[in-house]
């Protein structure tokens, strides 16, 4: 594989003068530039891209830390982060943190030290205080589906207060008003978001909070399952529930159904995100919609500005409508 001391060679020319030509730099005569050129292509060089970025100090790579590749929320996300990276000349470096705060830590080290442009974070652990020191340090970084209450930075998110009281209100129509909440992970900002909307929509229309309707989940499939079966269990059991996400839903439909019950037949239930898992035919949940490819769009966008310095001094803090999907898993309340 021909090196750069080659491409010199054949140039008749200095590796630096290679180099200022690889990097665009000034002040090299058209002459010489052809001359060096001609070389390239007659011996087939490829710049290798991170001696490039060591000159330039730029890699034209993006770091994406995921909390799980597994859930079918982050898809679109990360096609639209990827469509606009490409777009615009980028890369990017997927890290799935498995929502464990030390891997998504241990994630981070490791895209620093591999001297990415800047982090795209949809982890939901990650402490503030690493984060707050990127701030401090001036290192471009985006938060999606996610938000720090202590510290101003660029964010782009759907509106939770809003989504989680449009979920409540629209079974509060139905007629229910014993309705439960399983919520994500208590240190996760949606997940607070969601709960603030779902009191907020209960006290609005004069209807008790019980504290034995509201239960803590984990985002997945499992704390849905678990928290319903105590919902369930309950000498009052609730008439409806809102799942902080589909996939909470989803394990809910498992529990009512091996209790022998329907949806919605005997318990209305609500979701959030609607990933393509909602809408199937068997599922066919209603839920909030998050306009997830449009938010890996806007976020990337936001953050190769940061990187390229083209943004402005203050955060970019960007919060999307939420939209009601009315599927068959809410029904009226008989009687």
């Amino acid at each position: 594989m021909p090196t750069i001391i080659d491409v010199a060679k054949r140039a008749g020319v200095s590796k630096s003068t290679v180099s200022k030509i690889l990097t665009d730099k000034p002040y090299v005569s058209h002459e010489t530039r052809e001359k060096v050129m001609k070389a390239i292509a007659e011996l087939g060089y490829r710049p290798n891209a991170i001696a490039r970025s060591l000159v330039r100090n730029v890699t034209k790579t993006i770091g994406l830390i995921i909390s799980d590749i597994t859930n079918p929320f982050f898809p679109e996300i990360v096609r639209g982060i990827e469509d606009k990276a490409s777009e615009m000349g980028y890369n990017i470096f997927i890290c799935n943190s498995d929502a464990k705060v030390e891997r998504e830590e241990a994630y981070l080290e490791l895209l620093l030290e591999k001297r990415v442009d800047g982090i795209i974070f949809t982890s939901a652990r990650i402490t503030d205080t690493r984060i707050a020191d990127l701030r401090r340090h001036n290192f471009p970084f985006i938060l999606v589906s996610r938000t720090l209450p202590d510290v101003q930075t660029d964010y782009v998110v759907v509106d939770n207060r809003a989504g989680a009281y449009l979920a409540v209100e629209h079974l509060i129509s139905l007629g229910h008003q014993r309705i439960a909440h399983i919520t994500g992970p208590k240190d996760a900002s949606g997940a607070l978001d969601r709960l603030w909307g779902y009191q907020k929509a209960m006290a609005d229309h004069g209807l008790k909070t019980d504290a034995e309707l509201v239960k803590e989940g984990d985002f997945r499939e499992q704390g849905g399952y678990l928290a319903t079966k105590e919902l369930l269990s309950l000498s009052s059991a609730p008439t409806a529930i809102f799942a902080a996400n589909d996939f909470l839903a989803i394990g809910a439909l498992q529990a009512i159904n091996e209790a022998g019950l329907e949806v919605p037949e005997d318990i209305s239930l609500v979701g959030f995100d609607n990933v393509h898992l909602a809408g199937l035919t068997r599922i066919n949940l209603t839920t909030i919609n998050q306009p997830r490819y449009k938010m890996g769009l806007m976020a990337t966008e936001v953050l190769i500005e940061r990187i390229e310095g083209r943004g402005g001094p203050d955060p970019v803090q960007l919060v999307l409508e939420p939209e009601l999907v009315i599927r068959s898993s809410t029904k009226r309340l008989a009687g």
